[in-house]
């Protein structure tokens, strides 16, 4: 979800009854090479060079980090057997669907003033591409096909894979690669080590469900996965797909001016995205199993950075796979494009337990995203420091707001201990800083201030005509804006021209002139979430909202594993109350193929819905297998199609399933954030 970013996104649109889900992933969806690129050029006849200000920022962070560390170099590298001769995974169709060639300007050997130092650090560690040997004859990774890792199990007689990547296609590509230069072996199990679609979604490409189904293959994956693998992000999907435009760059070029990273890999691949559901699954805490010969100790670790999630330990050559708990960057307590707000004390603790059951145990740790990480001390200096910078985010920002500190100056005010800033693990570039020491106070105590004055404010495009004329007007505030960009005040300068653009979003002057200033504090920022919306809201406000294509994954594997229930309730949101006003009804939904039965009743505007009940005073009962409802989700057919061919009975007023369809709306993909910024 990570996407993350990366957890699928759904945004339904209404098709027939249903609303019909189109599954989209986080990550850069721009997949050709921008041949600007490698020439160090803008790919925005506006964009800006870093100024003077930006320049001594970075030059300031490469004296000050510890660049002298290079150890994750050394790891990164270690262990390659051989990189492919290609750069390009192509679908069926020939479209490119990745493409880790269009970052190569990453390795001509330059500092680029237009990237924080830190994070092309990171953009350049994110480059390994190949097949790797972490442990010898025993355990393998595919990196660099796609924003996780493959890792490859060598059993007694087969494969086990631990996350199988996005995207059928990438999947497959790894396989094979691995296969081509180890000899070719069956998989006998995937293992699923959490709930967010870079991680399970290539499963097609690995394994025959029919394999799946005869038991000749096990999926293995935490309890609670199918149900958040695919509700996690519904409610507010369409919501959710458009902020990734802004927080992932999902539609900024691959250049050292836009995109150059994902924190946890490149990008994700845009291919088909599949599921197969898990045929076993881990409720304990701890649990054991060996299948072809591996003995694996699963931990649970739910609540940390997927709703459902696990770590796993090898004891037969002391290897911990720590998921996408432990990676090589501090994650999101709260991640940008929206989602729930995590846990990190949860997730501190969990990392504790892994360190003090394994890490006494432990030669090589290895995890789903990175690199890996050899030598006891060294995979105990790693766990230690990522527990310390999660349990000190919780409890540092919990120790100021306990002191008065607001979720709207936590961010000026927490920073990490030094010993915390000069480690590498503790740097924060999928996650920051400064957002997550928001979400901390807001996990807790809310979005309020405590102030009587933010409790119902105006909202502001309400009150920013009152700043401006305040302000003496449009002139006097592009005056003074240009003065505190001249001076590198940029976030000073944000604070007047964003009031200015939401007062008058046809004011090209103000929008380009905030753009400049976003790019300006895009490229100072070491995290990728940070540096990705500026540089994203500077390309709207430039251009307008992109309209290209972006990463997807629809298929229907997701559309099957969505409970009736989910859809009902989703139908629920996409209803505008107001077309809804005056209508009152109940509709039996009976789906005889799984068993089961709801009530859909329509009262005061709102639609509700509960299952296991039939409504002896309804207007209208729907008989329809649910397998029929997928080919309506699918865009394979409409409902009215269903019941012309006798495959979904009406028994009742039929009117009042036009009166629903009715107060059906379909959400705009691309609607306007940034004011001004919507093309008619």
């Amino acid at each position: 979800m990570k996407l993350k970013p990366r957890n699928l996104i759904i945004s339904m649109a209404v098709l027939g009854l249903f609303a019909s889900p189109v599954f989209a992933a986080g990550g850069g969806g721009v997949s050709d090479t921008d041949p600007n690129a490698k020439l160090g050029l803008h790919f925005d006849a506006k964009g800006k060079a870093p100024s003077s200000y930006t320049k001594a920022l970075q030059n300031q962070a490469r004296k000050t980090l510890p660049f002298e560390d290079q150890r994750d170099f050394a790891e990164s590298s270690k262990g390659l057997i051989a990189k492919p001769e290609y750069s390009v995974i192509r679908n069926e169709k020939g479209d490119i669907i990745w493409n880790i060639g269009s970052y190569d300007y990453l390795l001509d050997g330059k500092d680029f003033d237009s990237i924080h130092p830190s994070l092309q650090r990171q953009a350049i560690l994110n480059m390994g591409y190949g097949l790797y040997e972490v442990v010898p004859n025993k355990v393998y990774q595919v990196r660099g096909f796609d924003l996780a890792n493959m890792t490859l199990i060598k059993g007694d007689t087969g494969w086990i894979l631990f996350d199988v990547l996005t995207s059928k296609e990438t999947a497959k590509a790894a396989l094979d690669f691995a296969n081509e230069k180890l000899g070719h072996r069956p998989v006998k199990a995937v293992v699923f080590s959490h709930s967010h679609g870079d991680h399970f979604g290539g499963v097609r490409g690995v394994v025959d469900e029919k394999d799946v189904a005869s038991g000749k293959v096990k999926i293995i994956a935490p309890e609670g996965f199918m149900e958040h693998a695919v509700s996690e992000n519904v409610y507010a999907g369409n919501a959710m797909a458009r902020r990734m435009l802004l927080a992932y760059g999902t539609l900024l070029p691959h250049n050292p001016f836009g995109h150059v990273d994902q924190a946890i890999g490149k990008n994700v691949s845009s291919g088909e995205l599949g599921l197969i559901p898990p045929t076993v699954t881990i409720s304990k805490p701890i649990e054991n199993m060996t299948i072809d010969g591996v003995e694996m100790v699963f931990q649970n670790t739910p609540g940390t950075e997927a709703p459902s999630e696990m770590n796993t330990y090898f004891p037969q050559f002391r290897g911990f796979w720590a998921a996408e708990n432990v990676t090589g960057t501090v994650h999101n307590i709260y991640t940008l494009r929206g989602a729930l707000v995590r846990d990190a004390l949860a997730w501190s603790k969990n990392i504790n337990d892994a360190l003090y059951m394994f890490g006494d145990k432990t030669d090589v740790m290895f995890a789903s995203h990175s690199w890996p990480r050899w030598g006891q001390n060294r995979v105990q200096e790693v766990l230690r420091t990522q527990r310390d910078i999660y349990a000190n985010l919780n409890n540092d920002v919990l120790h100021l707001a306990n002191q008065g500190v607001t979720i709207n100056e936590i961010h000026n005010v927490y920073k990490p201990p030094v010993s915390l800033q000069q480690n590498w693990a503790a740097h924060s570039y999928h996650g920051s800083e400064e957002h997550n020491s928001r979400a901390v106070i807001n996990r807790y105590i809310g979005y309020w201030d405590g102030n009587p004055a933010t409790l119902v404010p105006l909202s502001p495009r309400d009150s920013a005509p009152l700043y401006v004329e305040m302000m003496g007007g449009s002139d006097k505030i592009i005056a003074k804006a240009k003065a505190l960009h001249d001076a590198g005040q940029y976030r000073e300068a944000v604070e007047i021209l964003n009031k200015l653009t939401l007062a008058e979003p046809k004011n090209t002057a103000a929008k380009d002139l905030l753009a400049n200033v976003y790019e300006q504090l895009g490229y100072q920022k070491e995290s990728v979430a940070l540096r990705n919306s500026f540089l994203a809201g500077a390309y709207e406000l430039r251009n307008g909202v992109p309209q290209g294509r972006s990463a997807k994954g629809d298929g229907p594997d997701m559309i099957s594993a969505m409970s009736t229930e989910l859809f009902l309730d989703y139908m629920g949101i996409t209803m505008d109350s107001k077309k809804a006003a005056g209508m009152k009804f109940k509709i039996n939904l009976n789906t005889p193929d799984n068993g089961e039965k709801y009530v859909i009743e329509m009262s005061n505007s709102t639609l509700t819905n509960i299952k296991n009940y039939q409504a002896s005073d309804a207007n209208l009962t729907i008989t329809v297998n649910r397998a029929e409802i997928d080919t309506i989700l699918l865009g394979q057919a409409t409902f009215k199609d269903l019941v012309k061919n006798g495959k979904a009975k009406l028994n009742g007023n039929a009117k009042v399933l036009d009166q629903l369809m009715s107060t059906q709306v379909k959400f705009d993909p691309r609607f306007e954030i940034l004011p001004g910024t919507k093309k008619d």
